[in-house]
């Protein structure tokens, strides 16, 4: 059944998200690749479907400045992605994302609260 759920989600969603900060962001265009935090430590760069992306940023993200947001095709990603999780499927990348397959790096701002709100500039994507 889960295989089911991998395949449908594949198929049906096409842009992922990641957040990042500024830095690292700039350092992956000139090396042409982006490795996130977590390749090296999980196996895996985490991403979010649209419709996860504030619950995600709120948990882990809340007060942190300087992010931005990678909008991936998941198309254009030359890495395995496999859409992984016990009650929501989230996507993994399995390698380094080239950059190529970023569409749009939107500034991705909290509140004054310190929570998330999706940006104008995603919300055309979606």
């Amino acid at each position: 059944m889960l295989y089911i759920a991998v395949c449908i989600a594949t198929i049906i969603m096409t842009i992922i998200l990641h957040i990042t900060r500024r830095e690292e962001w700039k350092k992956a265009k000139l090396a042409g690749f982006y490795r996130g935090d977590t390749l090296d430590t999980e196996g895996f760069i985490h991403c979010s479907t649209p419709t996860q992306l504030i619950k995600v940023a709120n948990f882990r993200f809340r007060n942190q400045r300087d992010l931005v947001l990678l909008c991936i095709d998941s198309q254009k990603v030359e890495a395995s992605i496999l859409y992984e999780g016990v009650e929501d499927l989230f996507p993994h990348i399995y390698g380094a994302l080239n950059v190529d397959a970023v569409l749009k790096v939107v500034e991705f701002v909290c509140g004054e609260d310190g929570f998330f709100e999706l940006p104008l500039g995603v919300v055309d994507l979606v």
